[in-house]
């Protein structure tokens, strides 16, 4: 979205006689030079007066005093249920204080405002805690900083506004924002700020498993996970979000493999060698993939082993995915990630047909990334990837998944009996068929004759 059309509905308030002004992480980042992702006004209008002088308005939360301004060409498409994604539009909220968080994420009541002070003061961090003004003639505008947000951003601190603790009492998803924001711009937690997030970790748990997932995402997919993790882990946040992750530091590994160190080690290390833009599912499969490995841990005559971690792996994943309510078709992904890993050690030896079938794995390319980032992450040997991707380069797509050269129907026709036996027929007919063996219907009928006889 362009920084323009904010800058209008600011410019349209303001001839009404309003206050308005650019306010929070977009603020933020047009002082940092980067991109915002959506752009947010504050002003002295009531969420009524917004609406009347934007007739073409979602009310998404006007009961505090948030309406959803959408871009010009959206403006005229169908409402269903009244959702406008933000990508597509510009929040305008009206000044105002809170009053009691006794969800521990929502205010119970607001107090509408006309004063820019007030408001700025409920809001979570000094970098963005600052507010705009983009109708000034300099290059960003007027920026109104009531809480040393410039300084801090200067500094690159992270720090609550006002008292820590009772910030993060009235919204506990802040502690998770506080780690996200770190990592993601590289800054220090302010050491009053970390306390407070140290102190109240366990109450995390009051916050819905949608929200906690949006913002492990986040970290996740941003480019700074390793950091991410490290602080979560600091702070106490991991072991009451993910107690599965935490569950791996101390859990060593063979040095002969995993020369970088133990399973938490390793997995950081993974999510660094994880590709940008990175697929929400690949990040969390790659976050999963060795989750098995602390319940079964053994030190063996030989060396340290992990007898079925796969296994174990895909069951406390699909906890885990469960827990934090992924969707059906995310969920099989990330378990699909976590139990296919370990194949790939094995592709120089495959026969055609199997390798063929690990190529055509639903999101294959999730499946090599992450290959890929854990070979980086242990051994850095990465010619079993180099190896695949000659292999997709050389067999044609019709070929990883050809049409089937005979059916069920075939099989009863041929005067077979209809049951368990033919998943096993069909399989060995397409293996065959796969491998180069068989090329018609004709040839196929011929193999069943002699590999399956009546």
């Amino acid at each position: 979205m362009s920084k323009s059309f904010a800058t209008s509905i600011i410019e349209i308030l303001r001839q009404q006689g309003f206050q308005a002004y650019l306010v929070g992480g977009c603020v933020r980042d047009l002082l940092l030079e980067r991109e915002p992702a959506d752009f947010d006004v504050a002003t002295s209008a009531t969420p009524a007066q917004v609406m009347d002088i934007f007739p073409d308005t979602y009310a998404v939360g006007a009961q505090f005093g948030v309406v959803l301004v959408p871009l010009p060409e959206m403006q005229f498409m169908d409402r269903g249920e009244n959702v406008m994604p933000k990508a597509h539009a510009v929040e305008v909220a009206t000044f105002r204080s809170d009053l009691g968080y006794s969800d521990g994420r929502h205010p119970d009541h607001v107090r509408f405002s006309q004063d820019p002070r007030e408001d700025v003061a409920r809001r979570d961090f000094t970098i963005n805690g600052m507010m705009l003004d983009p109708l000034c003639g300099e290059t960003n505008g007027d920026v109104l900083d009531f809480v040393g947000g410039r300084k801090d951003l200067e500094a690159g601190i992270i720090r609550a506004i006002g008292d820590p603790e009772r910030r993060f009492a009235e919204d506990k998803l802040r502690m998770l924002r506080a780690i996200r924001f770190a990592a993601r711009f590289e800054y220090a937690i302010e050491p009053a700020t970390l306390a407070a997030i140290q102190l109240l970790a366990h109450d995390i748990q009051i916050v819905s498993r949608e929200r906690v997932r949006d913002e492990l995402t986040k970290m996740l997919t941003e480019g700074h996970a390793r950091r991410a993790f490290l602080l979560l882990d600091q702070t106490g946040l991991l072991k009451e979000v993910l107690p599965e992750i935490s569950a791996m530091k101390g859990v060593q590994q063979p040095p002969e493999f995993h020369p970088e160190g133990d399973v938490f080690a390793h997995t950081l290390l993974l999510l660094e060698n994880l590709p940008l833009p990175c697929p929400p599912t690949l990040a969390w499969g790659a976050l999963l993939h060795d989750v098995g490995k602390p319940a079964t841990f053994r030190v063996a005559p030989d060396r340290i082993r992990f007898d079925g971690h796969v296994d174990v792996g895909v069951k406390i994943a699909e906890e885990i995915c469960d827990r934090l309510r992924f969707s059906k078709h995310d969920a099989a992904q990330v378990l699909s990630l976590v139990d296919n890993h370990m194949r790939f050690g094995h592709v120089t030896r495959m026969k055609e047909s199997t390798l063929k079938k690990l190529l055509r794995l639903p999101g294959f390319d999730e499946h090599l990334s992450l290959h890929r980032a854990d070979s980086l992450a242990s051994h850095r040997n990465l010619s079993t990837y180099a190896f695949l991707q000659k292999k997709l380069h050389e067999i044609p797509p019709e070929k990883v998944r050809p049409a089937a050269l005979i059916t069920g129907d075939d099989l009863i026709t041929a005067g077979y009996v209809p049951g368990p036996r033919f998943r096993e027929i069909l399989e060995a007919v397409e293996d065959a068929q796969l491998e180069g063996r068989l090329h018609s219907r004709e040839e196929a009928i011929e193999y069943l004759k002699n590999a399956f006889p009546l």
